[in-house]
């Protein structure tokens, strides 16, 4: 009788061992969730910039702040009328504004 326990025992590990160590077992599906979360974060992150993009497309297709705001900072342009002062330090170099400029104004046909 204790030999027929035994051999049901045995039996009954090896049947358990694929579950828990082999292709389909719980030490298998941990390491997928572990992926899959890092996917969903890297998702989220992928997103994120995807919308930024998109908000940048849409401002420099549709409205003209975005485009004078480059003209501005990366091209030094000025409008019609408009006077350009420049600060000098000692040394003759441009000092960096103390003060930022205002937002601009949003065009008369894009506000509701």
């Amino acid at each position: 009788m204790r030999l027929i326990t035994l051999v049901l025992a045995t039996l009954l590990l090896l049947i358990q061992l694929p579950l828990w160590l082999g292709k389909g077992g719980w030490l298998r599906v941990g390491e997928l969730e572990n992926q899959v979360s890092l996917a969903q974060r890297k998702t989220v992150e992928l997103k994120a910039r995807n919308a930024k993009l998109d908000s940048e497309v849409h401002d420099l297709t549709n409205g003209t702040g975005a485009v004078e705001e480059r003209a501005r900072f990366e091209l030094g342009m000025i409008k019609k009328n408009e006077i350009f002062i420049q600060i000098l330090d000692a040394n003759g170099q441009p000092n960096e504004s103390a003060t930022p400029l205002p937002p601009p104004k949003p065009d008369a046909k894009t506000t509701p």
